[in-house]
This record gives structure tokens, C-alpha cells and sequence, in this order.
């Protein structure tokens, strides 16, 4: 039976909440999988609900195990700071901060600039320091789990992504126009390229290929008293509790505009839920679900005071994926072949830690082995150059009966990943994705890995305790924009590690020793079958940052000028906490001049560090493992090779070596990643310490 809006808000805080997980979750965790087939075949519904506008570190920064707030390899800024230290007009810096409010997930924070310019600008071509001055410092605000307990239950009993980026560095329309359309108009025509919240498009949708294939499909939103779904929206709305809030952005394109009453866009992209006062909300949707007439697939698209959008309580948007999962669930036959998927459209304003991949602008800014057709905005007197994406990290849920569990998915998604997942289980000979450039195609994943088609066991999890909730009154309220503490300090995640879907990605890079005096070569090796982004930092602020897409069994080879005569200081980041760091000189002759490289052994479950003295002195050398803090020294001679296994058993398949030398202290070279061996695993205990 539904729950209404305060009861659900009251319970959050309640002992039964803080001991098991809440009804709803508890019921979705308690039916089996249809596992007729053991393959993605046996998904028979896809349902997808984008809520708005909150980033990954802003929601699930504290949550144990994903990369959030205690990321051993976050970016280092310009400024030689760790990327958590935004900067400030004028000096000094702002750290993420948890407002002192009560209730947080009841508040209602402020909404912050998230358009095309500002968000450009907060990325700053990848060297990612404008956050505060471009969004504000409400921007490095974070929330708990102690404020939205509800989430954290989703995170705890299903899957959550921690490496799905919205579509683009932009606001609402455009990411998406992703979801649905698998861009947003990028070659210019049919209205595109759509940077902004705007109307009046025609190019081809992926509903319209779902039709034209002969698969069900509905969007379902709100269209009660009466309301009109495409002129009744946001602020015309007579109350926020009605309306679909502009964000069914289907309706903003020529051939849903004037779509023949009747016909299948109009009656499919209008579908109405009804929402009424008492919370027995979507009516429709759960007679189509009682009465097994739920569509292949399915969009939700809810009212503005259930979206989450700043200024309205993520809580309220708690309820409302509360009612759709019990609705869901009301039919066990057709929750046991649903893959229920929640993301938001893009980050608002929230800053979120995690350099997204884009593609080189230019030669100078690097190279990819893939085509970046379409995929780089040349700019124009009302907007800045720059990539369309991919964009900020945002959360993702993969809610279902194969995705039980409390697991970590680390492959790299955005929007058009959702487009990708529907192919797969029909078939790209059945549907198009003819949108999606190609480079998006490849560096993005189609969300499969997040699943387990065979036997998915749930694990029972209980939740800490929480503070008591209360809702405020009804209709709008002023916004809440705390300030950041006058003491700042890095907040706390939470320890412990949670279980980790195995990974597409095997990549490497390597260095070379005869590079002349004043450059530094590195070559990207892709062993894996994903297409992996590098990202190339310098410790010199005037240079950088760079970006490599790497096809499977492709490379790159690049040369990197030092800033000065022979010092070098990079540092290479890739997928799933991957990083490289070389930092020393070149050419000089009292120097240490160490080519090292790491060699993956997945038979033996480890990895061994080959390190050849190309000098014409001895090294001494120092070898440390991060993860168990134990040393090694060796004396290597002039053209000798230093050699030594670690095994990575104990540690999850995690890696984390730094090599010094004794002599030069101006020298350092660090290897950290993980060993895929397509087994799932454990998230980085780094994380959990």
C-alpha cells in the first residue's frame, strides 16, 4: 500500500529504519530474479526515472567504498593543492562542507548557476579550479547519510555507479536530449546544437526508433487537474506538487509538437500518473503494472517539488522513487524482469571531485586513436569553445533484481549509456543508435557490467542511526544557502569497502629513457576491450593539463616539453583510480634515470615492477607499497634491472607502489591502479581505511 508523503518523511528517522532497510527496499530485495534465460534477455521492462540536478560528491561523497571524499589519487589543482581545495576570487579556498542545518534532506537548498558558460569556466578546460568563483561556495556543499537515509538504503541493497558522468557541461535540456535523443543536435541541424533550455528541435529521437522496431514504450508523467503536459510546467504550474516540470524534453522537439492526436508520440510522450494529495500516486503506472501491460520500456518524469532540483528537498524526491518502487513491486511477476535505473540529469552547480574524460580540443591538448567527429563545440559570440562532455559525475542507481547486493560499478557511463543498455537487450540489428558520436560510443559503456544475470543473491545490511525527520509545510519556500565554515576541514567517509563489478579496463603507460634533454615521452597502452580516457597533469601551472583516448589494443605515443632545462613533473590518471607519476630530470648526468614500468600477472593474482637504471651511476633504490607500508632497497647497478612480484591477494587486486632514490631526491615515480581479471572484486581499501 502506498505511503503517504509525511508518514514516509517521518519514518526516515524512525528505529525500524535505522534497524533493516525500509519496507519498500526491503520487498524490491525480497523477489527473485526471472532468470530464464541467464542473459540480459530476461529483462523484460526498463524503467528509467532522471531526477535533477546533484552531483556524485554532493549526494554520495561520504558513502563507503566509492571514490568520494577519500580518494587516495584525486587530482592535484594548478596551485600544487589537491582538487579539494577550490580557490576563491581573491585568495584563499573552500573545502566540501556539510551545512549545520537540521534536516538537511528536508531543506531547500539553493539552485546554483549550471548553464553552458559557467560550468565551462568551473571545468576550465580540464585543470577543473572554477568551481567557487563561477557557482558560488554553495557549490562545495555536501550531504550525509544521516540526511538522506533513503538513498544510502538504495546504495546499500542495489548497485550504485561511481564513474557515470552526466552528457554535457551544461544544464537540464541538453543532458537530457542525451537520455532521449543520444546527443543534443551536435552537427547543427534539425535546430542543434541545443547548449541551453530552449525550444523548437526536429532531429530524430530514440522513441521514435523504439516505434518504428515495434517495442513498447510510454513517458510517464504527471498531467492531473487537468494540466496540459507541454504548456503546464514549473512556475505556471497552479502548485509544484503537478506537472512534469519542463523536463520531458521530448516535448520541445517539432515532431512531438505536432504529433496527430491519437498517433503514438502523442500518446505515448503525454501518458499521464495523476498525483493526488492522499499519495496514491501514478495511477496509470500501476495499473499498467498490476495489469502486465508495463511497456518495454519507460520514462518517469516527475512533478518540480519531487525532482530534487534545488530548491526543493532531496527527501520529497525520496517519497516519490519510494511510490514508484512499490508500485513495482506490487506485481513480483514483473518486478522479477525489471532494470530500474535513477540518475539525474546533471549536477546543478555541485562541485564534484572526479575530472571528467573529454576528448582533445586540439593537437596541443592531446590525441585520441578515435574519431571526434561532432563531439567539439568550435564556439561563438555567446558561448565559449569546448567539448559537449562527457560532464560531472552524477549519481547513478541500478535498481533491480540482478543488481542486488550493496555493489560498485567503476565503468565509465553517461546518458547515452541508458540508449546503449536498451540496444543490448534488443539488439543493435533492431534498433539505432545512430546519434551517439564515436567517441562517446566507445568511451562510454552500455551499463550491462552493472548487472549479474545469473544467480543474484541479496545481502541483508543494516543502516546506522539517523536523525528524526519532520516535512515542512506545503507549496514553496525561500531558499537555504548555508555558508562554509569559518574551519574548514575535509569531511570524513565512511569506512569499509563494498563489492566491485569487474571491469572492462587493462591499461598501462610507459616511459621512455632516451627522450632528449628537455622532453619527457609517454606512451598509453590499452590491453583491455574498453576505449580508456588518460588525463595528463603537470606540476608546472603554464602547462596542461592534457587528455588520450585509447582504443582496445591501441596506443598513444606522445611528447611532453619541460618547463625548464630538464625537469619533468607529470602525472598520468585513468580509469578506476589508475595513475602514474614521473617526476625528476632528464639528461643530467648525476641525475637518477630509472625507466620503470609495471607488468600484470592475472594467472598469479599480482603485479611485478621492472625498473632498468639507464644512468651512469648507481641507484639506490627504495620501493614502497602504500597498501601495507612495507619497504624494499635495492642496489642497481648502471644498465641492471631491479625485479620483484607483489602479490595482490590481499589487498583486492590493488596496487599503490612509490620509487625513490636515495641519491636524488629530486626523483619519484608512482604506480597505482588495479588488476582486472574479469572477477568481480573489492572496491580500493585506500578508500575504506
Amino acid at each position: 500500500m502506498a505511503v503517504d508523503r509525511r508518514t514516509f518523511l517521518q519514518s526516515l528517522g524512525s528505529a525500524a529504519f535505522t534497524a533493516t532497510f525500509p519496507d519498500t527496499i526491503a520487498k524490491a530485495l525480497s523477489i527473485g530474479p526471472n532468470n530464464h534465460i541467464g542473459s540480459i534477455m530476461d529483462v523484460e521492462h526498463i524503467v528509467i526515472l532522471m531526477q535533477e540536478n546533484r552531483s556524485f560528491d554532493h549526494y554520495f561523497g561520504t558513502l563507503n567504498g566509492v571514490r568520494g571524499f577519500a580518494d587516495p589519487r584525486a587530482v592535484s589543482l594548478p596551485s600544487g593543492k589537491p582538487v579539494w581545495y577550490q580557490p576563491k576570487s581573491g585568495g584563499g579556498y573552500t573545502l566540501p562542507f556539510h551545512p549545520p542545518a537540521p534536516n538537511l534532506g528536508l531543506q531547500f537548498l539553493e539552485d546554483l548557476p549550471h548553464d553552458w558558460t559557467s560550468t565551462h569556466y568551473a571545468w576550465n578546460r580540464g585543470n577543473h579550479d572554477g568551481w567557487v568563483p563561477n557557482k558560488g561556495p554553495v557549490a562545495m556543499a555536501h550531504l550525509t547519510r544521516a540526511d538522506i537515509p533513503f538513498h544510502y538504503a538504495l546504495a546499500d541493497a542495489f548497485t550504485i555507479c561511481d564513474a557515470y558522468h552526466c552528457s554535457f557541461l551544461g544544464p537540464t535540456y541538453p543532458n537530457r536530449h542525451h537520455m532521449w535523443t543520444g546527443w543534443t543536435g551536435n552537427d547543427g541541424n534539425g535546430g542543434g546544437p541545443a547548449l541551453e533550455n530552449a525550444d523548437g528541435y526536429s532531429w530524430s529521437t530514440f522513441p521514435e526508433e523504439l516505434e518504428k522496431a515495434g517495442i513498447t514504450w510510454k513517458i510517464y508523467q504527471d498531467q492531473g487537474q487537468g494540466l496540459d503536459v507541454y504548456h503546464d510546467w514549473g512556475w505556471d504550474v497552479p502548485h509544484p506538487y503537478h506537472g512534469n516540470y519542463g523536463c520531458n524534453t521530448l516535448l520541445r522537439f517539432a515532431q512531438y509538437q505536432q504529433a496527430e492526436t491519437g498517433g503514438p508520440l502523442f500518446q505515448k510522450a503525454r501518458t499521464g500518473t495523476n498525483i493526488s494529495e492522499d499519495g496514491s500516486l501514478f495511477d496509470l503506472f500501476r495499473q499498467d503494472i498490476l495489469g502486465n501491460k508495463l511497456p518495454a520500456v519507460s520514462w518517469i518524469v516527475p512533478p518540480e517539488a519531487y525532482s530534487e532540483h534545488p530548491n526543493w528537498p532531496a527527501n520529497y524526491g525520496a517519497w516519490y522513487v519510494s511510490q514508484i518502487l512499490d508500485a513495482l513491486t506490487a506485481n513480483p511477476e514483473v518486478w522479477s524482469k525489471t532494470a530500474f535505473f535513477l540518475t539525474y540529469d546533471e549536477n546543478d552547480g555541485f562541485f564534484d571531485h572526479v575530472v571528467p574524460p573529454t576528448p582533445p580540443q586540439t593537437r596541443a591538448q592531446g590525441l585520441s586513436t578515435i574519431e571526434l567527429t561532432d563531439e567539439i563545440f568550435a564556439g561563438n559570440s555567446e558561448f565559449p569553445a569546448g567539448p559537449y562532455g562527457l560532464g560531472i559525475r552524477v549519481p547513478m542507481l541500478v535498481i533491480s533484481p540482478w543488481s542486488k547486493g550493496g555493489w560498485v560499478n567503476s565503468e565509465v557511463f553517461d546518458h547515452t549509456s541508458l540508449i546503449r543498455f536498451i540496444q543490448a537487450r534488443f539488439g543493435p540489428a533492431t534498433l539505432s543508435a545512430k546519434n551517439i558520436t564515436p567517441w562517446r560510443a566507445a568511451v562510454a559503456g552500455d551499463l550491462t557490467s552493472a548487472f549479474n544475470f545469473g544467480n543474484c543473491a541479496a545481502a541483508a545490511i543494516p543502516l546506522p542511526g539517523i536523525a528524526s525527520y519532520a516535512p515542512p509545510g506545503n507549496s514553496r519556500y525561500p531558499d537555504y544557502s548555508p555558508a562554509p565554515p569559518a574551519q574548514q576541514a575535509m569531511p570524513l567517509q565512511e569506512t569499509g569497502s563494498r563489492r566491485a563489478r569487474a571491469l572492462p579496463y587493462s591499461i598501462n603507460s610507459y616511459t621512455y629513457a632516451d627522450s632528449a634533454p628537455g622532453t619527457f615521452k609517454i606512451r598509453f597502452a590499452n590491453f583491455g576491450s574498453q576505449t580508456a580516457v588518460f588525463q595528463v597533469r603537470s606540476g608546472n601551472s603554464a602547462t596542461g593539463p592534457w587528455t588520450y583516448t585509447v582504443q582496445p589494443r591501441g596506443e598513444i605515443v606522445d611528447s611532453f616539453e619541460s618547463p625548464g632545462p630538464v625537469a619533468y613533473n607529470l602525472s598520468v590518471y585513468g580509469p578506476n583510480g589508475f595513475f602514474r607519476a614521473y617526476k625528476g630530470h632528464s639528461g643530467n648526468t648525476s641525475s637518477a634515470n630509472l625507466q620503470s614500468t609495471i607488468v600484470y600477472d592475472i594467472e598469479l593474482g599480482g603485479v611485478t615492477l621492472q625498473s632498468q637504471n639507464f644512468g651512469p651511476v648507481t641507484a639506490e633504490l627504495r620501493v614502497q607499497n602504500l597498501y601495507d607500508n612495507e619497504t624494499v632497497t635495492s642496489v642497481v647497478q648502471p644498465g641492471m634491472v631491479f625485479e620483484q612480484f607483489w602479490s595482490l591477494e590481499k589487498f583486492f587486486g590493488w596496487y599503490s607502489l612509490v620509487i625513490s632514490v636515495e641519491s636524488d631526491p629530486s626523483f619519484l615515480q608512482q604506480f597505482a591502479g588495479h588488476l582486472e581479471t574479469g572477477e568481480p572484486s573489492w572496491t580500493d581499501p585506500q578508500i575504506g581505511a
